[in-house]
This record gives structure tokens, sequence and C-alpha cells, in this order.
């Protein structure tokens, strides 16, 4: 598969292009994706999932059928597998096959089922899922809110949807530090070990474009989502948002 390299590749699309360009990203990337993940996150990102997880509510229906939208490598669906108490099933959606072929062995023996699906035409009756999870997937979309709208027709009533994303820092110091690092660290090693020459180039600028909680909150309950809420972590860093279907 040829590699785009170009710097105009980085930036983000729009509509169709920009499916184009997150599929090729993560499709090249997969390889590496889980110790990238350690790597540039100083492994912090397992704190995330975890608080992610806390905020679905899964204990409302703990034998239920969840939803892990642009799963990856089935991170996120893994740490809802792992809680104790937790009885239900888990179906894994990435539109990157590539993506879940290569966290394959991690889900054997557990509650994830995979299916190569995209979170925007998702593959699913309506209100059949207890619940739902984006982990570091919406920003990706090519329309933020008709994925949301989306995740909202396949939840069944009083179901939580909860993302987790990056953000940038309120406060101005640690927003000057993050930034630094996000644009200027994280690129070069993100080249060095993965090999691609601009995909982790496309992660900082996708962040930069991408609304930040107030916005995104007004955005869920922009296609009917209640009880919205957010909650920022690492010092803003990252965000986890939720909302009640």
């Amino acid at each position: 598969m040829r590699v785009m390299q170009s710097a105009a590749d980085a930036a983000p699309k729009e509509g169709s292009e920009r499916a184009t360009q997150v599929r090729r990203i993560f499709s090249e990337i997969a390889p590496r994706y889980d110790l990238l993940n350690r790597v540039l996150s100083l492994n912090v990102d397992r704190s995330w999932r975890k608080a992610a997880v806390r905020a679905l509510d899964w204990e409302r229906a703990p034998e239920g059928t969840y939803l892990d939208a642009c799963a990856g490598t089935y991170d996120l669906a893994l740490e809802l597998s792992r809680q104790r108490g937790f009885a239900g099933r888990i179906v894994a959606t990435d539109f990157a096959q590539p993506m879940l072929a290569q966290g394959a062995a991690k889900i054997q023996g557990r509650r994830v089922t995979p299916a190569c699906a995209d979170s925007l035409r998702l593959p699913f009756g309506d209100g059949i899922f207890a619940g739902a999870t984006v982990g570091f997937g919406v920003r990706n979309l090519s329309d933020v809110r008709a994925g949301l709208a989306e995740l909202k027709r396949v939840l069944e009533p009083g179901a939580r949807l909860v993302v987790l994303e990056f953000t940038e820092p309120p406060n101005r110091i640690v927003r000057a530090g993050y930034l630094l690092y996000f644009r200027r660290v994280l690129p070069l090693v993100g080249r060095l070990v993965s090999g691609h020459p601009w995909a982790y180039t496309y992660l900082p600028e996708s962040v930069r474009e991408f609304p930040g909680p107030a916005a995104f909150a007004g955005l869920f309950e922009s296609v009917g989502f209640q009880a919205v809420s957010w909650k920022l972590l690492t010092g803003g860093i990252a965000a986890v948002h939720w909302g009640v279907a």
C-alpha cells in the first residue's frame, strides 16, 4: 500500500476524504498502535479508560449487550469486560479491519465480539445496546454530529454513551507544555516508532480542530441526549463525556 508523504496529507480532510484518510492511517499504523499508545501517553491512557468505564453506569444492566465503537485494538472493550460483576457482551466495531485483526489475540476468551463497521452507518437495529463507548475515535469521524446521532439510535432508552477524547487543558501553563509535547515531541516519536511519515502529525491537528468540552456537550444535546456532562482528566489533557439516550 502506498503511504502518502506530503505535509498536506497530515491535515484533517473533510467528508469522504476524511474517511479515506482515517482508514488509511489506522490500517498502516496498526502493527505499532498498542506500543505507541503506551509510549506516547506515558501509560496514562490506562487510567483514562478506567474513568470512561466508570462513567458508563454498566451496573444498571450488567448482563446487557454493549457497543464499543471505533474500538481499534479493543483496549476500552477489554477494560469493560474485566469489571467485577460484568456478565454481558461487548460488540467492538471499527472500520479499519487491520486494527481489529491486530488486537484479535487480546480478546480470546473475553466477552468481546468484533465487527468491521462504520460508526456513521452501524449495521444494528434501533435501541439494542445497553450502553456504548468510544475511545479517541469520535474526532476522526467525517461528521461528528451524525456519528453521535447514529450512536444514540442504537441505544435503548436510559442507556449511556461515553466518549473519551483528547482536549486542550484550560490552564495556560499546562496547555503550553501540552502543546509543545503534542505538536513537537509526539510527531517525532510517532514517526520514529511507527515508521509512518505523517500519522502522528495528523493526531494533534485533529485534536486542534475538535470542539472543546462545552461545545462537544452541545453536540450531544443537539441529537437528543439528556443529562449531558463531562470530566477533565490529567489536567485537561483528555476528557470523558457522557449523555443518556
